[in-house]
């Protein structure tokens, strides 16, 4: 799969991790001060992720804040309006709402955008959000607006069981609410990321009336004193502790929750963002309470003891990921004096035991990093609101202007180039990973891409790399049963792109029988590359990939606003003035030496491998400083390295893609056939199934969405059964990765879950071309069918699957509370016992033909589709399967146990012994409260 990441998608899961670290921080607060400060949360910081690593795009280092380091002269806009005058503008109510021109965005975006720069060298993107205000002015609030903001429900798909986990990536979630099948300990293995983006999307529908500010300052952990590790991310949670005006150490996170709002930070490479978002009236009172932490911070002596808690215990938390550990191990090589050797984290012994011993005095450092670093010349900034620009601007212009510029060029890494061209890279590194999996990951260190935004070299080639159709790496090492999943790209953090180099990996999941040949997988991958270094690129490939990256653009959809002021605050270092909006999404020129020069160092003397497995136990003799991680280095074997460094044979079975019939052409937006409703209505029912549909008449944009339900009352029959229904989802989706994969590029995206009380389908995008999609799964599923050694390789690969769910403390917390509280539920044991008990592939068949020939079909059609091409889909259903209808009325519903008066208490003892991480549920009947936390005990699972 390409891995191109989305900002929406890192964002949004960062934003749920992140809660965490609040809730974590908080409890350290409870701990010291020995009194609850509900009213009052702590910092919220991005956890599990390596600090400044955690953002979708990568930082340049230009020694002047410009957008992509250009002076923009007589077009930049510097306060143009003073204080009296936007009053007086304000009374005579004629504030303008004229945007920049110049600023190139999507003919559906309804937002307007205008630049300025303050006096004081800080730039801004003012963004005026004034859709769906039904002809409200720019400054009208109105109270109703607060009683809106209120909690939605999360739309969880209780699943019967667990998805195959098919990457080791952790750090990507390279799609939306529906692309979770490569969920991890971060965000993409196992089910938990779709609950993430499920409440991502419930969060996303809650602040559409939110307004929101995000700062970039240019400077990050590469900046770091050799001898205060971590220094650049402590001084992002301190500067949150109070300042001079609002000296109340939490007066700022209890102000947010008070009205509606939340906060969050990150530390990148080169970078450093703070976000917030607050119902509308309270805006400009946060603008300037936030502001003041860029202003005068007080960064008190006293609270730093406490803070330096709240970063060990976020450590603490990253440890058990593997992403992080080899993230960690791979910054391990650069060669010495890189900054990507520093330890970015920072924990108790670098900024608390370590100054101690070594009489630094930490707290004086932190101002002094602040000073020099946190400048207004190095920061860009982004609010996004319901007002008029100039409202927007008066605000920024009298709240922001007040932040010191010290006049220091920023410091500059650029000069570090080839941090890995050493002895150290080029090997073959075997790591024990904390889950069980294996994995292979190949990596190439590359001279930086950023300056080459308008062709992305690595994201044309990560497109063919990543691609899962005919012809394609991936099919290839499937059919051979030796892979499940392939990431390949740049993610566009910092870690992987920045002003030294850029990342260029590819990263293989592989089954059990692929670890035994994981050195011909790497032969193959180095034969597809040479096959698209000989046919060099290709423009009819260009033009498709833009295409369809056009196509979402000009339809895209309206993004939660903190995501989108993250987003933005940071493209405006990266990127000039009109390609603020579009630099990190558009392909904009062709260039094929500028793909061939990227694409030709992708060769196997140049690349570092890292193996990951459960079976490299006992054989890595060598440890991690920070993360503990086993690993052992190996030269690449000989004869290998010789065939690599050879004239080899290409791969007669890997070639180009096809041309894609899927891409949408046909935009029209369709007329009702009949009439208009608020809600979906019922317009077929049937003993074999019943159709809802909704004509869209809000968004009016080219895509559809659908969802169907097949319900069988067989899954839930015994523990072998879900099982085996979690086998045949998870087969069937193996069994269209390929056919449907150039839908999936196409932006028609379907997911396919299994519930607990049937197959869950749903598939949304463009609608021109969807149909084919939907029906393409509908045959699959109609003639489904299963190889014994796809059996053996999903069943093996289920069984680590369902492992990984018990070791984590959220996920087995989860399976705990919901068997306590749900009839006739099967645990994760019990599903986990009947899979290592043995199933058959003609069980499995046997399975299958009974789900398929009894079943009722509930759908849901809604979008630019007319109720008559709706009623296609589920005729296509029912004529395909050819069911017979249910005997009797199976209705959907959850049947839950209702607690004895009284509080209970359940512990749970953790399968993980090294995971020092706890987690704790808090349930009542009425209503439901999960917060994660780090309890005292390590080894205990604590659910009330």
């Amino acid at each position: 799969m390409l891995r191109r990441v989305t900002v929406a998608a890192v964002c949004a899961t960062r934003r749920k991790l992140c809660e965490a670290g609040r809730e974590l921080a908080a409890l350290w607060r409870i701990e010291t001060r020995g009194r609850c400060e509900d009213s009052a949360p702590a910092r919220s910081f991005p956890i599990l992720a390596m600090p400044g690593r955690n953002k979708a795009k990568s930082t340049c280092s230009c020694p002047d804040l410009q957008p992509n380091g250009q002076d923009l002269g007589e077009n930049s806009r510097v306060a143009r309006l003073g204080a009296d005058e936007s009053e007086e503008e304000g009374r005579r109510g004629s504030l303008s709402n004229a945007g920049d021109p110049e600023i190139v965005k999507s003919p559906s975006d309804p937002k307007q955008y205008r630049y300025i720069k303050l006096q004081n060298g800080l730039q801004a993107l003012l963004i005026s959000d004034l859709s769906n205000m039904e002809g409200k002015t720019g400054n009208t609030t109105d109270d109703e607006e607060e009683e809106e903001v209120e909690e939605e429900d999360e739309d969880d798909d209780e699943d019967s069981g667990a998805e195959i986990e098919d990457d080791d990536e952790e750090g990507f979630d390279d799609e939306d609410e529906f692309d979770d099948e490569h969920d991890d300990d971060l965000d993409t293995e196992d089910n938990e990321l779709e609950e993430l983006e499920e409440r991502a999307e419930a969060r996303k529908k809650t602040t559409e009336k939110q307004s929101a500010a995000a700062l970039c300052v240019g400077v990050g952990s590469f900046a770091d004193p050799d001898d205060l590790p971590g220094l650049a991310h402590f001084l992002e949670h301190m500067v949150f502790m109070g300042s001079l005006k609002y000296p109340d150490e939490n007066g700022f996170d209890a102000f947010l929750k008070k009205h509606g709002g939340s906060d969050n930070a990150s530390t990148d490479c080169e970078r450093t963002v703070f976000q917030f978002d607050v119902q509308r009236k309270y805006f400009k009172e946060a603008l300037d309470r936030w502001a003041q932490f860029f202003i005068h911070p007080l960064m008190i002596r006293d609270a730093i003891d406490r803070e330096v808690e709240a970063v060990d215990s976020e450590y603490q938390l990253a440890r058990p990921s593997d992403a992080n550990r080899k993230e960690m191990l791979f910054g391990s090589l650069a060669r010495p004096g890189h900054p990507m050797g520093k330890f970015f984290w920072g924990n108790a012994e670098t900024l608390k035991h370590e100054p101690k011993k070594n009489n630094i005095d930490t707290h004086a450092r932190l101002r002094e990093f602040w000073m020099r670093y946190y400048s207004a010349h190095y920061m860009t900034l982004v609010v996004q609101s319901k007002e008029t620009l100039d409202t927007l601007e008066k605000w920024v212009t009298e709240i922001f202007s007040q932040i010191p510029n010290n006049g220091l060029p920023r410091p500059n890494f650029g000069h570090l180039t080839d941090p890995f061209d050493t002895p150290a890279f080029n090997k073959l590194y075997r790591v024990v990973p904390i889950r069980k999996i294996h994995a292979l990951t190949i990596t190439w260190a590359l001279p930086p891409q950023q300056q080459h935004y308008r062709v992305k070299p690595l994201h044309y080639i990560s497109w063919l790399v990543g691609h899962e159709g005919k012809g394609s790496i991936l099919s290839f090492l499937r059919k051979k049963c030796w892979a499940l999943a392939l990431f390949g790209g740049n993610g566009e953090t910092g870690f992987e792109q920045n002003s030294t180099y850029s990342v260029f990996s590819i990263s293989i999941t592989l089954t059990d029988e692929g670890y035994e040949h994981f050195y011909e997988v790497a032969y193959t991958v180095f034969q597809y590359l040479k096959m698209l270094q000989k046919l060099g690129p290709e423009k009819r490939i260009f033009e498709e990939i833009r295409k369809i990256e056009d196509n979402e653009f000009h339809y895209q959809e309206q993004t939660d606003p903190v995501e989108y002021v993250e987003n933005m605050c940071e493209n405006m270092q990266l990127y000039p003035l009109q390609d603020i909006l579009t630099g990190d999404q558009l392909l904009f020129e062709y260039k094929p030496e500028v793909i061939a020069e990227a694409l030709n160092q992708l060769v196997p003397q140049k690349a570092n491998l890292v193996l990951l497995s459960g079976a490299n136990e006992g054989k890595c003799d060598l440890k991690e400083k920070w993360f503990g991680t086993q690993y052992s280095i190996e030269d690449i074997e000989n004869s290998w390295a010789e065939l690599w460094s050879s004239n080899f044979e290409l791969n007669p079975d890997l070639h180009l893609p096809a041309e894609n019939k899927y891409i949408a052409t046909d935009f029209t937006l369709k007329a009702f056939d009949c009439p208009e409703t608020e809600y979906p209505v019922k317009i077929v029912n049937t003993p074999q199934g019943c159709l809802w549909y909704k004509k869209d008449n809000k968004f009016k944009i080219p895509k559809a969405y659908i969802r169907f339900h097949l319900i069988s009352p067989l899954i839930q029959k015994s523990a072998a059964n879900v099982v085996l229904f979690d086998i045949f989802v998870n087969i069937l989706t193996h069994n269209l990765a390929e056919p449907a994969y150039e839908a999936d590029v196409a932006q028609l995206e379907y997911k396919l879950v299994a519930g607990e009380h049937g197959l869950i389908i749903r598939v949304k995008g463009f609608n021109h071309k969807l149909p084919l999609l939907f029906q393409l799964i509908i045959d699959y599923l109609a003639e489904f069918n299963s190889t014994p050694a796809v059996f053996t390789m999903i069943t093996e690969q289920l069984k680590k699957t369902y492992f990984n769910i018990l070791i984590k403390p959220e996920t087995l917390a989860k399976d705990v509370r919901l068997l306590i509280l749900e009839y006739a539920r099967w645990s994760m044991i019990d599903k986990y016992q009947a899979l290592m008990d043995g199933l058959s592939l003609e069980s499995l068949l046997s399975f299958v033909k009974e789900f398929k020939s009894q079943l009722f079909v509930e759908g849901l059609v809604q979008g630019n589709v007319t109720s008559t091409e709706s009623m296609d889909f589920l005729k296509y259903v029912v004529d395909k399967l050819n069911f017979k209808p249910l005997k009797q009325e199976m209705p959907v519903q959850f049947q839950v146990v209702e607690l004895p008066s009284g509080h209970h208490l359940c512990k749970v003892k953790a399968l993980n012994k090294g995971d020092a991480n706890s987690e704790v549920t808090v349930y009542q009947e009425s209503e439901r409260i999960h917060s994660h936390g780090a309890a005292c005990d390590a080894h205990g699972r604590t659910l009330f």
